[in-house]
Formats: C-alpha cells, structure tokens, sequence
C-alpha cells in the first residue's frame, strides 16, 4: 500500500489540488442563480476539479518518469 502511494504521490498531489481549485472556482467565480449545472453545486465542484487535477498530476508523472528513464538508458 505504502508502495502504491509512494509511486503515485504526484497523481494524488493532483488530485488534492484539483480539489481546492474547484472549491475556489465555486466560491468565487461559480454560478449564481443556480442554473449551471456543474457549478451551481460545491460538491460537483470538488469532484470535477479533483478528477482534472488528478489527470492532470498522471501526465506531469508520466512525464517524469520517461524522463528518468530515458536519463537511466544514457
């Protein structure tokens, strides 16, 4: 378990970040009235924000980890 955290500590990092940045997109840029959608609701917020930040941490991690190997094969 340890392990897997460890291996994807930046995904997650990502994915707590998307968080506060969904919150924050809520509280102060969200919709009003409430009839977005999406960003009427804090709750749909922090999960949008959470999966765009995870994803988002997946890439810079893939990323690095090319990098490393390909710094390891020279």
């Amino acid at each position: 378990m340890k392990d897997k955290i460890k291996n994807n500590i930046i995904t997650i990092a990502g994915f707590g970040i998307g968080m506060v940045g969904g919150y924050l997109y809520w509280q102060y840029v969200g919709c009003a009235s409430g009839t977005c959608p999406i960003t009427s609701s804090w709750k749909i917020m922090l999960i949008y924000g959470g999966a765009i930040g995870g994803l988002l941490g997946n890439m810079v991690q893939d990323i690095i980890r090319k990098h490393k190997i390909r710094k390891a094969n020279i």
